[in-house]
């Protein structure tokens, strides 16, 4: 099973995609500590490595299904190619793909919460406020092949143990 995280930054997507995962008996992957660590190479910031990020990712990825059978990522996968990256990959394995996007609806609470947060991410600065309004502007809605991909969505107003209970139910579904 590939289990893809995707939501805009501060949203809570790692803290249920790790939960979720630890209850599935599934590896994760993440983009951010990827790029962190293509930064930490050297690579030049202004480089495309967001993109190179998803690549190395998927490409662990890939190698964790190989040895393990499933594995869930964690990205912010705002857009249909990123998406599809991982539907090509889930049908390139022959295993099932689930999408669980996870939102914020209370936007008090999501600022606060990306304010507050601290990944230690050394080579990553934590995205303000303006850079996720940003990133909304860009988001694109589901559609195309991904849009027929079994997806849930969850509202991270509510406690983690209730979205990690509603997210393997449906992974498990």
């Amino acid at each position: 099973m590939l289990v893809v995280m995707a939501g805009l930054p501060g949203t809570g997507k790692s803290t249920v995609g790790e939960a979720a995962a630890a209850l599935l008996g599934l590896p994760i992957v993440s983009v951010d500590p990827v790029e962190s660590a293509i930064l930490s190479a050297g690579i030049d910031a202004d480089q495309p490595t967001g993109l190179a990020a998803y690549l190395v990712t998927e490409t662990i990825a890939e190698s964790v299904i190989a040895s393990v059978g499933g594995v869930v990522v964690d990205a912010v996968n705002a857009v249909e190619p990123a998406r599809n990256q991982w539907l090509k990959l889930a049908t390139r394995r022959g295993i099932p793909i689930r999408f669980v996007e996870v939102i914020c609806s209370d936007e008090s609470v999501h600022r606060a919460r990306l304010e507050a947060r601290g990944r230690q991410l050394a080579h990553i600065a934590e995205p303000s406020w303006h850079a996720v309004e940003q990133s909304l502007d860009e988001w694109e809605p589901w559609g195309g092949e991904t849009g027929a991909v079994p997806r849930i969505t969850v509202d991270s107003v509510h406690p983690v143990p209730v979205l990690v209970e509603q997210v393997v139910a449906f992974v498990r579904s």
